[in-house]
């Protein structure tokens, strides 16, 4: 219990995402209204957003991979811009690098799956150009992996109990959506990395008749969104 509890006050990637584009909001408006010049700490705010990704490996024992790989990747290019070490033009040719590391993590995903489903208890669901609904019945859920591309992933947890606690779900939503829907009384830690994409736990408040988390939500939101709902 208590080690569950301390991995809840860790900071989440999202927190720290939201931390620092308030941080270079502020370096950019004491800029622009000429309080203080901030340009020379600004040349560093993408080796910022590299930690982010870094951190959000970490955070998800890296089981969440394409969404802080493509973070640091454009971080890490855009800092060498920034710093005059390389030119756009030979950091660009390198972008199906990016379309490599999301296919490895799509196959990465069909892997856990079978590795650590020996029932129903894991579930791996993958939506392009459409949609994909699923539902678990498991007494032991373990997790899933769901991926949803110009598409939409659904998976139904409401029939569901856990043996270990938490569960994961990794979500990718890359112009599309994952929707989890949890029991009620679930204690749901949400921890997505959007760029220029959402995440939200859209279920009313109410006080936790438990503690501890039930489930924990990872992943990746990129103009898409991903959301847990009862």
């Amino acid at each position: 219990m208590a080690t569950t509890i301390s991995a809840r006050r860790l900071p989440t990637s999202q927190l720290l995402l939201g931390a620092l584009v308030i941080l270079v909001g502020i370096l950019l408006l004491l800029e622009t209204t000429g309080v203080l010049s901030t340009q020379d700490a600004l040349l560093y705010v993408p080796s910022l957003f590299v930690l982010v990704g870094v951190w959000a490996l970490v955070q998800s024992r890296f089981r969440n991979i394409v969404g802080p790989v493509v973070l640091i990747g454009v971080a890490g290019a855009g800092q060498l811009v920034a710093l005059d070490y390389a030119t756009v033009d030979q950091v660009v040719v390198f972008w199906p690098v990016l379309v490599i590391a999301f296919g490895l993590s799509i196959i990465l995903g069909q892997f856990r799956s079978r590795v650590r489903a020996t029932d129903d208890a894991f579930t791996s669901a993958f939506a392009a150009f459409g949609g994909v609904e699923k539902r678990n019945t498991s007494t032991a859920f373990s997790g899933a992996d769901l991926t949803a591309i110009f598409g939409g992933t659904e998976l139904d947890l409401r029939d569901t109990s856990l043996e270990e606690r938490p569960a994961q779900v990794n979500a990718v939503a890359l112009f599309g959506g994952v929707d989890i829907i949890v029991p009620r009384e679930w204690n749901v830690q949400l921890d997505v990395l959007p760029v220029l994409g959402g995440a939200s736990d859209d279920r009313p408040r109410r006080e936790q008749d438990h503690d501890g988390v039930d489930l924990v939500v990872t992943g990746f939101a990129a103009f898409g969104g991903v959301s847990v709902t009862d």
